[in-house]
């Protein structure tokens, strides 16, 4: 029991006196006090033990341990994901026949360290980094790979950048995507009960999964076996036989930002004046250089350069600036030549501000072909034909050019064509999926359902 009792040498405090109960004649200490040091050393002794056992839990690089703790948390999971969208029109998921994708959480190595150099998301083969992100906040996944219909790999090649001369330096790619997928095979089993066919990857360079960009070299090196089964999203794509195409694939558009596209028109309408006839800023080389036996654009753009540098109608450029997206605005025909590929990302800035795409690339296919109504937005050239260019370009002027312009301006092609941080309906990642809405019989839940 406590006592309070005047303190007799200084009168104008209180003490506190501690009196102990006594039992048989003896002095007995209350319970809390006779066992507080084992209370005590108890309380402390589980603390730490806690603390140990929360700094020993594994990180979530391990798939099987990701899918485990996603199950258990699937409703806040969900919801996070959902909480991203709703600011965005709603989607029509019957559109896609309920599609659904499941996107590896590979460790940071694969994609996400690489981002500390801001050119990776934005230079033309960022697409890797686009289809992933915005992949992560659509509906469309599913946290459960049981009910998944294709499988996302996210591997980012393109953002290892050569200190000689900028250029994505993408000879690791295939040590890198190899070590994805003996990862995904041996922790999950989703690899190997498809071989790998519902398995998607992006591969958005020069010659897609050859990885290389000279062809003669891409050719020889071919796709890596255990990609062929697969699907791969492309920017490389031809309509005819080749060794780059040996898998099933879908033609996607390099990537153009849609920030720098959505700045350059609020400074310049779609439909504002165009001053400039012919335009082309790039790489034209005055003595093409002949590298093993190659030719930069086959010499298309030097033919080019050489025809009509001095012309009055053609403004031609050989270095790019950072507002160079203020001149495409300004021009009427953009010319699109082949590089070391057939594809550009020409295509998709003509496009996209409104500037007629002048394509001369044979045999080049063209991304999202059953979507964009390319032959009634856009002029084809043949390569052999570069010479006729002044009077194949004063002739469209005069005949149908306000047609194809108003074709052209058509804010849905634009759409169509960039890719943003989250999914919208009719924007390039949306024509992703419709694609592969449209390759359901790879799936192998779909399969097993029916034979059920």
């Amino acid at each position: 029991m406590v006592e309070l009792h005047r303190s007799t040498k200084n009168k104008k405090g209180f003490y506190v006196k501690m009196k102990f109960f006594r039992k048989n004649g003896k002095l007995e200490k209350p319970f809390f006090i006779k066992y507080f040091k084992w209370l005590l050393w108890f309380s402390l002794s589980f603390y730490f033990f806690a603390k140990f056992l929360n700094n020993q839990e594994p990180e979530s690089s391990s798939l099987k341990t990701t899918i485990t703790s996603h199950s258990q948390s699937n409703v806040v999971s969900r919801a996070l994901s959902e909480s991203s969208i709703t600011q965005h029109p709603k989607i029509n998921h019957g559109l896609l026949n309920g599609l659904k994708v499941y996107v590896y959480e590979l460790p940071s190595k694969y994609n996400t360290d690489w981002l500390t150099n801001e050119r990776c998301s934005n230079h033309l083969f960022a697409s890797e980094v686009a289809i992933h992100r915005a992949l992560l906040k659509t509906d469309f996944r599913t946290f459960d790979p049981s009910e998944a219909d294709f499988f996302f790999v996210p591997v980012y090649v393109s953002c290892n950048f050569s200190k000689v001369n900028g250029f994505p330096a993408i000879g690791h790619a295939r040590d890198l995507i190899s070590s994805a997928v003996d990862l995904i095979s041996s922790e999950l089993p989703f690899w190997k009960r498809s071989n790998g066919s519902d398995h998607v990857f992006v591969a958005s360079h020069d010659y897609g999964a050859c990885f290389h960009a000279m062809e003669d070299r891409a050719i020889a090196d071919g796709i890596p076996e255990f990609m062929k089964n697969s699907i791969i999203l492309q920017t490389f794509g031809v309509k005819y036989k080749h060794p780059c195409q040996n898998a099933d694939n879908v033609v996607i558009p390099p990537y153009i930002s849609p920030e720098s596209v959505k700045s350059t028109l609020l400074k310049s309408p779609i439909d504002g004046p165009r001053d400039i006839f012919t335009f082309f800023r790039g790489k034209m080389e005055v003595h093409p250089k002949n590298v093993s036996g190659r030719f930069y654009s086959k010499r298309v753009r030097t033919e080019i350069l050489r025809k009509y540098g001095n012309h009055r109608r053609f403004y031609l450029k050989r270095h790019r600036f950072t507002g160079y997206q203020s001149e495409i605005v300004r021009s009427v025909f953009c010319l699109c030549p082949l590089g070391w590929a057939p594809w550009s990302p020409r295509l998709v800035e003509s496009v996209a501000l409104g500037c007629v795409p002048v394509i001369i690339a044979d045999g080049i296919q063209l991304p999202f072909e059953s979507t964009v109504p390319w032959s009634e937005i856009s002029l084809t050239v043949r390569e052999k034909d570069v010479g006729k260019l002044g009077a194949v370009l004063d002739d469209v002027a005069a005949t149908n050019l306000s047609v194809i312009q108003r074709n052209l301006w058509d804010s849905k092609l634009r759409r169509a064509l960039l890719f943003h941080d989250d999914v919208e309906t009719g924007d390039a990642t949306w024509e992703v999926l419709v694609a592969l809405s449209g390759k359901l019989g790879r799936s192998h839940r779909r399969s097993r359902v029916a034979s059920e």
